[in-house]
């Protein structure tokens, strides 16, 4: 009654039927940090009726630059990133409901973590969850809004079950993995970018626009724009999207291993699949976030958060100085992706 979401009723494409759409609609975003708190906080202004954050991390100082939600007490206390964004979500907006999970995404718990989403934003930080959410969204049909950025670069494209090519499809068309905001660093100019593209996408799954399978990729800082169409990329022997789907990121063994090495105070990580690494190329994303880089024809070695690290060409990684697994895991994806 108090005219909250007018502004945004008077906009043709949404209106007061859109609103009321965007009001009963639920929305999982999986990852709270740079890219999740933008689209989190965009989405609650906008009146969506159910919002779920899912985070396995605690906010840090070097978040305070680009992730919106945070402030230096919650650095200073380390609160978890999912509870953080509730308590200042639930501030802008107390009349939508916010759940907050404090967890790790894997093969074993996404379905029941999306279950019964309208749409699914992601805003994780490395390319496994990606795959693991783009198959339980193919699997459970519904609509998955992919996106990621590094440095000033941005991208994002929307999966929409049995519409367009999913995640996997384009697998081999999207940009080389392995920059990381860590060792790349990012500006929130890029951030902001690609979570209005993702809220724009969620915003059109809910009210029934149409919604193009189009990669949408930018670089903020060279002001750089490209859209390209992806409905040709569609993959009929996709293992998630195909004639035949058998969803293999949701298999365990098909997830990453992690195990502490006995007596080493050392985490060994195995990723879900052979990566191929180019130890060159690796070094040199580390050139400014790790000290004494060393690299070999068969690995490099350097330390990095005081842990010292030793990657290997296929991805398998051995996290020294801890055999907290969680922590190591972070360690890995902050580094590789």
């Amino acid at each position: 009654m108090n005219g909250r979401y007018s502004r945004q009723e008077l906009f043709p494409p949404i209106g007061k039927a859109g609103q009321e759409k965007i009001q009963n609609s639920k929305v999982a975003i999986i990852g709270a940090g740079a890219l999740g708190s933008a689209s989190a906080e965009m989405l609650a202004r906008a009146g969506v009726g159910h919002i779920t954050i899912v985070d396995r991390d605690y906010v840090e100082w070097s978040n305070l630059q680009r992730q919106q939600l945070y402030t230096e007490r919650d650095a200073e206390e380390q609160i978890p990133k999912a509870e953080a964004a509730k308590n200042r979500l639930k501030q802008i907006n107390s009349g939508i409901t916010i759940a907050s999970k404090v967890m790790d995404i894997h093969g074993m718990n996404i379905e029941a973590v999306i279950k019964g989403h309208t749409v699914i934003v992601d805003a994780s930080d490395n390319f496994e969850t990606r795959l693991i959410v783009n198959d339980a969204a193919v699997k459970q049909g519904i609509p998955y809004i992919y996106g990621a950025c590094v440095g000033s670069y941005g991208l994002t494209y929307p999966v929409i079950p049995g519409q367009t090519p999913c995640l996997q499809c384009l697998i081999d068309h999207l940009p080389a993995q392995g920059m990381t905001c860590d060792t790349a660093g990012v500006i929130s100019p890029a951030v902001q970018t690609t979570a209005a593209y993702q809220v724009t996408s969620t915003l059109k799954v809910i009210t029934g626009n149409s919604l193009e399978a189009v990669i949408q990729s930018f670089d903020m800082w060279n002001g750089q724009h490209t859209s390209i169409h992806a409905r040709r990329l569609l993959n009929k022997n996709c293992p998630a999207c195909g004639k035949d789907p058998s969803f293999p990121y949701l298999n365990y063994e098909n997830l990453t291993k992690t195990a502490v090495l006995c007596g080493r105070d050392t985490v060994q990580i195995r990723p879900a699949s052979h990566r191929d690494l180019s130890l060159e190329e690796v070094s040199l994303h580390l050139k400014e976030a790790a000290e004494k880089i060393k690299v070999t024809p068969y690995l490099v070695s350097f330390i990095y958060e005081n842990h010292r690290i030793v990657l290997f060409k296929d991805g398998r990684a051995l996290i020294h100085g801890t055999n907290d697994v969680s922590t190591a895991k972070g360690i890995y994806n902050r580094i590789v992706g």
